[in-house]
């Protein structure tokens, strides 16, 4: 398959062009984005809190469970595929890139027709597994099941965002974002403040945004000046075992963590309903608000640095891949520390911004003091991370990906509250973080005096 000389140009710039200037053209579009779609998320909540009251802020944080599993699968298709993508162009090899595409199409479908009709099946037992309780119960039900659809219309929406992005257009990835959101912000207020539609409004604004975007991002891979594109011939789209493993290798490490999440926030709710109340639950729907918002950012840095990474590591350009991660840890960590200050010395005006309830605020001012107490390191976290996805190291990916949300976090929720009490559960997580970003530096460490060794021997 010819590409013209426009497309030749476009991916010959990862190799080429100045890696800074590049992190910030391919970076910048994909942060607006990641802002703009947390900021219609976190909109809508504040719209809930402040319209409907503290107990449908407790109900949404017990639906965010079923979210990150839904967030699992896009991310394992979508950063899995957009990696692979990205190194295949690298080595020049379109055409299994456009084959990657295809299989990454048919692998999301069957995922989440398997998800919706689990969710849609069994969604009380469900939720009160996650620690729904008898005042919380209907909020989260009737948001989840009118979310439901547009939670499938999100993982084709946001999965294919990434091949975009991944194939050189960043600009038209975040022209998606803003689609979606620009919809979803008009909507909220109008279902919730004219229609008084509550709960359900919020979910069904989220519907009619996702719909949006996921026909825009996905009519892009139908056009024919597309570098990457879905073609005609079924081939393409017929399972190919080597590439749906090669998808879901590197994919894992990203999924996991938003599994692992969907768990950890099932013994956190629960946690703090024992030693906390609907309030301290609620406390916890905000404080995983903000900081979501920051990780967002940070996640958009680390979806500029992706393609420039992963085409840099298939054409053998090592200076070039290092030099992009470095900077992109130095972006995140920017963003961790800010937010760090911001939720230190701003805490009530955050826990206002969500509710009125005097014993809410009080109680997310509490937590937010304490569980950003470490957050400067998780920059460095989740950039990292995404480095060693980004190169096809999926192992020591999934390492870290679990160290901080598996492998330290559980346990200090299961050791902590019960000596402790409510701080208990909200001191687990600076001491998640501090233990993390040690394994981090060590398997930084070691990868980059790989490198190191890898520039020496192809000199010689």
């Amino acid at each position: 398959m010819a590409q013209t000389l426009s497309e030749t140009a476009r991916l010959n710039e990862l190799s080429v062009a100045p890696v800074g200037r590049l992190l910030l053209r391919y970076s910048l579009p994909a942060v607006t984005g990641m802002l703009v779609m947390s900021l219609y998320n976190i909109i809508g909540r504040i719209f809930i809190g402040q319209v409907v009251g503290p107990d449908a802020i407790a109900g949404l944080a017990i639906t965010f469970p079923v979210m990150n599993l839904e967030a699992a699968l896009g991310v394992l298709i979508g950063a899995g595929g957009s990696a692979r993508i990205s190194i295949l162009l690298g080595q020049k090899r379109l055409d299994e890139a456009n084959k990657v595409l295809a299989n990454s199409l048919v692998l999301l479908t069957v995922l989440i027709t398997l998800y919706l009709g689990t969710f849609t099946l069994f969604i009380d037992p469900i939720l009160r597994a996650f620690g729904a309780s008898a005042r919380t119960l209907p909020y989260a039900r009737e948001y989840m099941l009118y979310v439901l659809p547009g939670v499938a219309l999100t993982s084709y929406a946001f999965t294919f965002n990434n091949f975009m992005r991944a194939s050189g257009y960043p600009v038209k990835a975040m022209i998606t974002m803003f689609i979606g959101a620009g919809i979803n912000v008009a909507l909220v207020p109008l279902f919730i403040y004219v229609f008084r539609m509550g709960i359900k409004g919020a979910a069904l604004a989220t519907d009619a945004s996702m719909a949006v975007s996921a026909l825009f991002v996905m009519a892009h891979f139908l056009r024919r000046n597309s570098i990457v594109r879905f073609h005609r011939n079924a081939s393409l789209f017929r399972p190919d075992l080597s590439i749906v493993v090669s998808i879901v290798t590197i994919g894992a490490a990203p999924s996991l963590v938003n599994a692992a999440s969907c768990f950890i926030n099932v013994i956190i709710n629960k946690s703090l309903y024992i030693y906390g109340g609907d309030t301290a639950v609620a406390a916890a729907g905000v404080f995983v608000s903000f900081t979501s918002l920051l990780a967002m950012f940070v996640v958009g840095i680390c979806q500029g640095m992706q393609p420039i990474v992963g085409y840099n590591y298939g054409a053998g350009k090592i200076h070039r891949l290092k030099r992009a991660y470095l900077l992109a840890v130095a972006a995140g960590s920017v963003v961790a520390i800010s937010g760090q200050l911001v939720g230190h010395f701003f805490p009530y005006y955050i826990a206002r911004a969500f509710t009125k309830d005097a014993e809410l605020i009080s109680q997310t001012v509490t937590c937010l003091s304490i569980v950003m107490s470490a957050f400067c390191f998780v920059g460095f976290q989740i950039v990292t991370t995404n480095y060693f996805q980004s190169i096809g190291r999926a192992s020591i990916a999934i390492v870290l990906s679990l160290s901080r949300q598996v492998i330290f976090l559980i346990p200090l929720l299961l050791i902590l509250p019960s000596r402790y009490g409510l701080n208990g559960v909200w001191a687990s997580f600076p001491i998640a973080d501090l233990m993390a970003t040690l394994v981090t530096a060590v398997l930084i460490g070691r990868e980059f005096s790989h490198l190191a060794q890898v520039s020496l021997d192809s000199q010689n």
